[in-house]
């Protein structure tokens, strides 16, 4: 750990402790989201499609609306409604979790005591939104049919969106016989993943969360991709 995460004034233990905490467990839905990858087996390897995957050009208006949609879900989860964190959670990526937890009814049972864990431990969250520039792939290939030269025909093409958002957050922690909190700024991102032709976007956090997890659901994804920074800092 950096040596500034470290030197807090009194209960620097307990603070450093909590630092750890979100360190490992996650942005913005920190005691959950971000845990899940390190409990999950290695993600197979990706096998290509045998069979050429038509792209179309994208949208300007795909890439703004999945950065509206992280920046509303924010807006949702720094009021305190870690709950609609949770029914937004990406289906594939939420099934593979609830496979490692022994079943969906244990996963949701741990993402739903988030917020009393938060308030337990004197994290809160000050702020969360999208920053920087989201990157947008084409997943998920489909036979569908589509007008070439005047005539229909089947073909193999891509069904949905892939956005990389990255996002800001700042936590704010109480440290036990400190009256003045620690407060840290995380830099992460979100995967935000809708159908082509709808706005109904669904989320994987991007703390903890290696290229092989994402090809591992999404083979199509290059396999040279580089995703957005995590770093985590004090505010002072």
């Amino acid at each position: 750990m950096p040596p500034h995460l470290t030197r807090a004034g009194g209960g620097g233990n307990d603070a450093r402790m909590k630092v750890r905490k979100l360190a490992c467990i996650g942005a913005w839905l920190a005691l959950a989201c971000g845990w899940l990858p390190a409990q999950q087996d290695a993600a197979p390897p990706a096998r290509e499609p045998e069979s050429e995957v038509i792209s179309e050009p994208v949208p300007p208006e795909v890439a703004s609306s999945a950065v509206a949609a992280v920046a509303k879900l924010g807006e949702e989860v720094v009021l305190g409604r870690y709950q609609m964190a949770v029914e937004r959670m990406n289906p594939l990526w939420k099934e593979r979790a609830a496979a490692r937890m022994g079943g969906m009814e244990a996963l949701e049972k741990q993402l739903s005591g988030v917020a009393a864990e938060m308030v337990r431990q004197g994290i809160s969250m000050i702020s969360f939104k999208p920053q920087g520039q989201p990157r947008v792939y084409q997943v998920s290939p489909a036979m569908k049919t589509v007008n070439q030269g005047g005539r229909e025909v089947e073909s193999l093409v891509f069904s949905k969106w892939l956005v990389l958002v990255p996002t800001t957050t700042r936590f704010r922690i109480m440290r036990e016989g400190n009256p003045r909190p620690l407060v840290i700024e995380s830099t992460s991102y979100q995967v935000a993943i809708a159908d082509k032709g709808g706005n109904d976007w669904t989320f994987i956090d991007g703390a903890g969360l290696k290229t092989s997890d994402l090809r591992g659901l999404f083979i199509t994804l290059p396999q040279n991709m580089e995703l957005p920074p995590v770093a985590k800092r004090e505010i002072r």
